[in-house]
């Protein structure tokens, strides 16, 4: 079988063993069988067994459950200049850790470091994998065995059931709780610093709100303790963000350059949310601190790759120029986007949606409410527009529109599939593939 004429595009295609392994299949599949098959069925039943394997297991899709910055969706999407970097580092050697000048062995921190340094006032910065990691390092390096103060209130969980408690207990830092889940005051971390204190860690609730009767102490009035009693100042921002984000009439979130300018003594903050850059841990702060936690043995364990470094290097390099950040970061422009804007679109696409879902469903422009991110400002939501589908089995028709070649992914609420159209990028390859929604009557 392996020699019929009609095989060889599949090998040419897929390999030898694979297409081997295929037609091994389809004999065990049809022993026993009492009707003959022809060359044709056997070739056609690899040709499915092999598309299946082949196709990519991480693919392409439209974000239109309401939330820019999905977790499950990949976070932020990369702007052109990031992308172009990182393709060019993937193609050839790179001076990762090469110093041309000196031609001797160089740090791969040095190309985002100044850049970091630079957008947030910082003395030194370095990287590592995520955000879980740098504050994992942070207090391995500059707490372990020793007690870290936190607010009972900032003892946050973020996705995958990883809790704050838990990160420490990996650093081997002791944690000391103060004040209340809602209140917490200066005093309250005054009174608990002892000889065997070694930080005290600010945790931004970026995933979550108090609200009510609530106090909560600044890393700006923490930095005189923190001074007077010489431990160290902690500030985890979670999200993070290098820009004003109310210059886009967006919620206040606090930034980098903030938390230096307050005295706070290292700072971490994400690369992939409000940043809008790749997966990364960014910490920023006091030079000597910084150092020691670069020359940590676990740095080596959480450090970035060449890729994941060009892609980020280029997007802070997008800072420099604030003006044009809303036109070239997509995570700004998406969050920037007037709902205006969004409107016009949802109606441009309704006729065509409606056309694709024939009798089985109907389907209206309706005004919604998006979130930036399940873990970035989840509680300020986004006016926004959606195309909303109603339909007797709505886990139907979304099936269907997730089976499309490029799959689009919505979200259903109050018996309704919302596609909200905030974070639609490619609006003629939306609409050019409707037509091969064939969606079932329910």
């Amino acid at each position: 079988m392996a020699s019929w004429p009609t095989v060889a595009p599949l090998i040419a295609r897929a390999g030898r063993a694979l297409v081997v392994e295929a037609l091994r299949a389809w004999v065990d599949e049809r022993r026993g069988t009492p009707e003959v098959a022809s060359e044709a069925a056997c070739v056609q039943w690899c040709v499915t067994r092999l598309d299946l394997f082949l196709k990519p297991s991480q693919r392409r899709v439209f974000n239109l459950t309401g939330t820019v910055l999905h977790t499950n969706l990949g976070r932020a999407v990369l702007a052109e200049e990031a992308i172009a970097a990182a393709v060019e580092a993937m193609r050839s050697p790179t001076t990762l850790e090469y110093d041309l000048e000196g031609g001797a062995r160089g740090e791969r921190d040095d190309h985002i470091a100044p850049w970091l340094c630079r957008l947030t006032g910082a003395e030194a910065a370095t990287a590592v994998n995520n955000n879980a990691a740098a504050v994992l390092l942070v207090l391995s390096e500059l707490a372990a065995g020793r007690e870290v103060i936190v607010s009972r209130g900032e003892l946050i969980e973020i996705g995958g059931a990883f809790r704050i408690p838990d990160i420490m207990a990996r650093a081997g830092c002791r944690l000391v709780e103060v004040g209340t889940t809602n209140r917490t005051h200066l005093k309250d971390y005054a009174a608990v610093i002892g000889p065997d204190t070694a930080a005290i860690m600010k945790v931004h609730p970026s995933n979550y709100a108090i609200q009510g009767f609530t106090k909560a102490v600044a890393a700006a009035e923490l930095v005189p303790l923190a001074r007077e009693k010489g431990v160290v100042l902690i500030e985890d921002l979670g999200s993070g963000t290098l820009a004003d984000l109310e210059t886009w009439g967006l919620p206040r979130e606090p930034t980098a350059r903030e938390a230096i300018a307050a005295g706070v003594d290292v700072v971490t903050f994400s690369g992939d949310k409000l940043l809008g850059g790749p997966q990364a841990g960014l910490l920023v702060g006091r030079k000597p601190l910084i150092q020691r936690i670069a020359r940590n043995p676990m740095k080596r364990a959480l450090r970035l790759d060449k890729v994941r470094l060009a892609a980020l290097e280029a997007t802070l390099r997008l800072y420099a120029d604030p003006g044009r950040l809303a036109e070239r970061l997509p995570t700004i422009r998406s969050l920037a986007r007037p709902a205006a804007e969004i409107c016009a679109v949802a109606e441009r696409l309704l006729p065509a949606v409606q056309a694709a879902l024939g009798h089985d469903a109907t389907a209206s422009v309706a005004e919604v409410r998006g979130q930036i991110g399940s873990g970035a400002l989840p509680v300020d939501l986004l006016p926004s527009f959606a195309i909303a589908i109603k339909a007797k089995r709505l886990d139907r028709i979304a099936d269907r529109f997730r089976r499309l070649p490029i799959p689009v992914i919505g979200r259903i609420s109050d018996g309704t599939l919302y596609f909200d159209l905030r974070t639609l990028d490619d609006e003629p390859a939306f609409a050019a593939q409707l037509d091969k929604l064939h969606v079932v009557a329910g």
